[in-house]
């Protein structure tokens, strides 16, 4: 396992690390839950993501079980808050407020005194930025976060956060998580890259698979069993696009060509942007994480002259063309 540094930051963060949205409290029990968090550390995975919104709080609650046992200082674990989690009105958003009984919340199920990370997971357009900057903040002089940050935020977002926190002495956002996959890469390369180079914060990235479009087993239909064939999931349907499928199928014979799974090479791709510290994986079974892991071996596979082949296919680089 390789590790980079959250941007600017001194922590070092896993290359590949596991998160537990949607499956774990969810799909699968705490004993596949285990197997997948062992299988990722066999490998030297450090960064484990979690959310309270996932599963409801369950995520968490499992997530703790699994820790308890383990060296806490050799784990490096986020957690996020934004999202209604009942239907008081203040249990939801990014008020002083929510933030502060949230995370004692986060850190009673997880059974930890601090989170390394802990994100705005949305921007909240009814708090007053100022008040998400000084209680985030607060949370770090405190020691019950060592980094803050958010997610899905935009960079004059993110910015102003940066502007705040600097003119009253405050710690400013550390870390973006944005979604990024080889069908949804706009934001990430032309916008945020930019923005990380100036203000110097990482990027740990979800959703690698685009939900699993990239590993290409959708590319015959929707099999039974999968995350799009269950009821709860089915809104992912609208994604599973023609144009999609048949970019996945052409990736799908060049991976074979370079020796390894259609979701390997979508994995590995996403590590030559070097802005991005990690790329948060799933799994519901350790067989697959053992098997996301081995994206670490394409990485140096991808040579230009692959590149050139994988964006020949894409048709989507959001650097291609030029001023009009």
């Amino acid at each position: 396992m390789n590790y980079r540094r959250l941007g600017r930051a001194g922590l070092k963060v896993s290359e590949l690390s596991l998160g537990f949205w949607v499956t774990y409290g969810n799909q699968v029990g705490l004993d596949v839950a285990k197997a997948c968090v062992e299988a990722a550390l066999e490998h030297g995975v450090n960064y484990f993501d979690n959310a309270d919104i996932y599963g409801k709080s369950e995520a968490e609650k499992v997530m703790g079980a699994i820790i308890k046992d383990l060296d806490r200082s050799k784990l490096v674990l986020s957690s996020k808050v934004y999202f209604p989690m009942s239907d008081d009105p203040n249990d939801r958003g990014l008020s002083r407020k929510h933030i502060m009984e949230s995370v004692h919340k986060t850190l009673k199920r997880l059974g930890t005194d601090y989170l390394d990370m802990y994100f705005c997971h949305r921007y909240d357009y009814e708090s007053p930025l100022d008040e998400t900057v000084r209680a985030m903040s607060d949370l770090v002089q405190q020691g019950k976060v060592l980094y803050w940050g958010v997610s899905e935020w935009r960079a004059a977002q993110i910015t102003n956060a940066y502007r705040i926190a600097e003119k009253w002495g405050l710690y400013p956002p550390q870390v973006e998580q944005p979604q990024y996959n080889m069908f949804h890469r706009h934001r990430v390369e032309n916008e945020l890259a930019p923005n990380v180079d100036d203000l110097g914060y990482g990027l740990v990235v979800w959703s690698p698979l685009a939900s699993g479009i990239l590993t290409g087993k959708y590319n015959d239909g929707i099999p039974a069993g999968s995350r799009m064939s269950m009821e709860s999931m089915s809104w992912l349907q609208k994604y599973l696009t023609p144009d999609k499928v048949e970019k996945t199928r052409k990736l799908s014979a060049l991976a074979s060509d370079l020796g390894c799974t259609m979701a390997q090479l979508a994995i590995a791709w996403l590590l030559r942007t070097p802005q991005v510290t990690s790329v948060i994986t799933g799994a519901s079974r350790p067989e697959q994480v053992h098997e996301n892991m081995k994206a670490l071996d394409v990485l140096p596979k991808l040579t230009p002259d692959v590149l050139e082949q994988i964006e020949e296919i894409l048709q989507n680089d959001p650097n291609a063309g030029g001023f009009i």
